[in-house]
C-alpha cells in the first residue's frame, strides 16, 4: 500500500513554516485523540498517522531528508510512537493540557512543580536631564519579600522536625493514570497536603510563620548608564521578590523617567536649543557664548545670519547608550527685534534705510490705499 504524504496528512503546503505545521497538528490531534473520540473506529490510527507526520515535519533534519528522498529518506527508527505516547515527544504536553487540563507523564514518571521563583518588581525612577546624559548613581528604597534569615527560607523553626509528606512521598505532586488504547497517560496535580513542597513542617518558623519570607524595605544603588531616556528599562538581577523556600528571587526592573530641561530639547541623542541675538549681531556677525550640557562655549555667528538658521556643535549631545561617541547639539538663531527705540536710534535706522535705498513703509502705504478704496474715502 502506498504511503500517504505527510503534508497531505496535516493539510499544509510544502512551504509551510513551523508555526503553520504546529497549528495544523494541534487541531487534528484534538479532533482525533482516542480519549476525545471514543465512538470513532479509526481515531486511534488517524491520531497515530498525524502524530507521525508531525514528528517528521517538525524536525528540520528529518523534514529535509523527507523532502529530498520521500519515505525512503526516513529510517525505520526515526519514529517511535510508544516513545511519543509515553511523553518522550517534545511539545505533546500542550496538546494533553487541552484534553485533561494537566501535565502528561508516562513510563518516565511525572514532573514535580517545586518551589516557585520570586515575582519580578518594577520601580519608576525620576532622574534629571543631566543624569540621563552623563549617567550616575541613585539610591532607591524598595519594599519587598525577602528570605527569612532565621530559618534560611525553609519555613521551619530552627531545630524542629521536617518530615517527608506521606501523601505524595516527597514528590510534591499526586499522579493519576489514565488507560488509553495508546498507552498510559498520567495526569499530575499539586499535593494538597504539603502544597507541593514534598515536606511537612512540624513547627513553622516563629518569624515568618512558615512562609520562609519576611517583608522588608531595602536600600539599593542603581547604576544609571549615560544615554538613557524616558522609557529605558534597567534590570537588576535577583533584586525582586524572594522565591519560595530556596527558589531564586525575581528581578527588579527600573523604568526611567527623565525630567524636562529648561533650555534643551532632546531628539534621539541630539540636543536642540534656541539662542537669542540682536538684529545687529545677526547683520554684522559676532562671537557669542552658547550653553551646552558642560557649560558655555564660544561660537562665531556669521555675518548676515537669518532668523531660524541652525548651527551644529559636533559631539555636544547625549552619549550613545551602550555605545561610543555622542550626538550633536543644534543651535537655532532667534533674532530679537527691539520693542522701543529712542529718537537717535530711529533716526539712525531711517538714515540706514535711505542709504540702502529702501522705503521703510511700502507695505503700510499700500494697505492704507486699499482701505480708502474699499470704503470710498
Amino acid at each position: 500500500m502506498a504511503q500517504k504524504d505527510y503534508y497531505e496528512i496535516l493539510g499544509v503546503s510544502r512551504d509551510a513554516d513551523e508555526r503553520e505545521i504546529k497549528s495544523a497538528y494541534r487541531k487534528l490531534a484534538k479532533k482525533y485523540h482516542p480519549d476525545m473520540n471514543q465512538d470513532g473506529e479509526d481515531s486511534s490510527e488517524k491520531f497515530k498517522e498525524i502524530s507521525e507526520a508531525y514528528e517528521i515535519l517538525s524536525d528540520s533534519d528529518k523534514r529535509a531528508r523527507y523532502d529530498q528522498y520521500g519515505h525512503a529518506g526516513i529510517n525505520d527508527n526515526d519514529f517511535n510512537f510508544d516513545d511519543f505516547a509515553s511523553g518522550g515527544f517534545g511539545g505533546f504536553d500542550d496538546i494533553f493540557d487541552m484534553f485533561f487540563g494537566g501535565g502528561m507523564g508516562g513510563m518516565g514518571g511525572s514532573r514535580r512543580r517545586g518551589p516557585q521563583r520570586g515575582a519580578d518588581l518594577q520601580y519608576r525612577l525620576d532622574i534629571t536631564f543631566e543624569e540621563a546624559a552623563f549617567g550616575g548613581k541613585k539610591e532607591i528604597r524598595i519594599p519587598r519579600q525577602e528570605e527569612c534569615e532565621k530559618c534560611n527560607g525553609s519555613g521551619a523553626e530552627p531545630g524542629s522536625d521536617v518530615k517527608t509528606c506521606p501523601k505524595c512521598k516527597g514528590r510534591g505532586q499526586i499522579r493519576t493514570t489514565h488507560q488509553t488504547p495508546l498507552g498510559n497517560f498520567a495526569q499530575t496535580r499539586t499535593c494538597d497536603q504539603c502544597g507541593g513542597d514534598g515536606k511537612i513542617i512540624s513547627e513553622p518558623c516563629h518569624t515568618c510563620h512558615g512562609s520562609g519570607k519576611v517583608r522588608k524595605e531595602r536600600t539599593l544603588t542603581v547604576n544609571i548608564p549615560a544615554g538613557v531616556d524616558t522609557g529605558t528599562k534597567l534590570r537588576m538581577s535577583g533584586e525582586g521578590q524572594a522565591g519560595e523556600k530556596g527558589a531564586p528571587s525575581g528581578d527588579l526592573y527600573i523604568l526611567i523617567n527623565v525630567k524636562p530641561h529648561k533650555i534643551f530639547e532632546r531628539n534621539g541623542d541630539d540636543l536642540y536649543c534656541e539662542v537669542p541675538i540682536s538684529f545687529v549681531q545677526a547683520t554684522l556677525g559676532d562671537e557669542i557664548k552658547v550653553p551646552t550640557l558642560e557649560g558655555k562655549v564660544k561660537f562665531d555667528i556669521p555675518e548676515g545670519a537669518q532668523p531660524g538658521t541652525q548651527f551644529r556643535l559636533k559631539n555636544k549631545g547625549i552619549a550613545h547608550l551602550n555605545g561610543y561617541g555622542r550626538g550633536d547639539q543644534y543651535i537655532k538663531i532667534k533674532v530679537v527685534i527691539p520693542k522701543k527705540l529712542n529718537r537717535e536710534q530711529k533716526e539712525l535706522l531711517q538714515k540706514f534705510a535711505e542709504v540702502s535705498g529702501e522705503d521703510i513703509n511700502p507695505e503700510q502705504k499700500g494697505f492704507l490705499k486699499k482701505v480708502r478704496e474699499a470704503f470710498g474715502v
